[in-house]
């Protein structure tokens, strides 16, 4: 019953997922939509910038290592922007690596997470970076 609730809980959430890897972008899409959240992908850095102004996502799931404009870059563009400074960005890499995590947050990433994060981690990152904020 209380997996159920945690579920419901992040139903209707907007998330974008950012990654040059399309088997990454299904597989996630495919886990959010599945918890009842409203999913937009985008393969790299400037798609994602672009598809910001149309879908106006809840919270941001970032592939650090993109070619051409980087997860920690696109990153600096969203805090750079008045409109989407405070949107949660959660950077997803292949290494929990000290110095990954401090690079993000250098950038204003919200929170670090390992690629295709486990669903209870994707969902209390939405939980507690949406809902727990009031954003959503």
């Amino acid at each position: 019953m209380e997996a159920q609730s945690e579920e419901q809980d992040i139903r209707g959430v907007r998330v974008m997922v950012v990654d040059d890897a399309k088997t990454i972008r299904m597989m996630m899409s495919h886990t959010l939509r599945s918890m009842g959240c409203e999913v937009e992908c985008a393969e790299d850095g400037f798609s994602a910038l672009a598809l910001l102004r149309r879908f106006r996502p809840d919270i941001v799931f970032l592939d650090i290592s993109m070619p051409e404009l980087d997860g920690y870059q696109t990153c600096s563009l969203i805090r750079g922007a008045e409109d989407t400074r405070d949107l949660p960005v959660v950077l997803l890499s292949s290494s929990d690596g000290l110095f990954d995590i401090a690079r993000g947050q250098a950038r204003g990433a919200t929170a670090h997470a390992s690629k295709i994060p486990p669903d209870p981690v994707l969902r209390q990152l939405i939980h507690e970076h949406t809902r727990a904020a009031g954003e959503h």
